[in-house]
């Protein structure tokens, strides 16, 4: 199966609604998937026809972030942006919208407003020298933490 294909998020792909993201997220994990697929793995949360599940499905085909091929009579959708993409470009336009274009008003918003997990702070305070520093390393996972580091929410 094939990763997704890296290419700039255009700004149309920037506002993922929270069922487009549901659904985007069962293709990231599953590489690929049929309407009944998508509409099975959103069940638990969401009883949705399957033919609500095709039209979002081409909408966001329209938007450039999947594509579909035939498979004997069933589309099957694999993901064109990776998840690290759409998070940037969310963040992006999150932090243009509503801080003035700063990371900074958006971190003390943050640090301010949500409860810290243990070990949040220091892996923040590791990132800020880091970035200080100018040194790279791994990239961060969906949690912000790098591989090495575990879970922990920094959203």
């Amino acid at each position: 199966m094939n990763a997704p294909v890296s290419r700039p998020l255009s700004p149309v792909t920037t506002s993922l609604t929270d069922l487009q993201l549901a659904i985007m997220r069962i293709l990231w994990d599953r590489a690929e998937a049929t309407v009944l697929e998508v509409q099975t793995r959103l069940r638990p949360e969401r009883d949705l026809a399957q033919t609500t599940i095709a039209t979002l499905l081409s909408r966001l085909e329209k938007r450039g972030v999947i594509e579909h091929r035939l498979d004997g009579r069933q589309f099957v959708y694999r993901p064109l942006v990776t998840e690290q993409e759409v998070r940037r470009s969310m963040v992006s336009e999150l932090t243009t919208l509503l801080f003035d274009g700063s990371s900074a008003a958006l971190m003390t918003h943050l640090l301010r407003t949500r409860e810290m997990n243990p070990g949040d702070l220091d892996r923040v305070k590791r990132m800020i020298a880091e970035a200080e520093n100018g040194s790279r390393r791994a990239p961060a996972t969906a949690n912000g933490s790098t591989p090495s580091e575990g879970s922990g929410d920094a959203t």
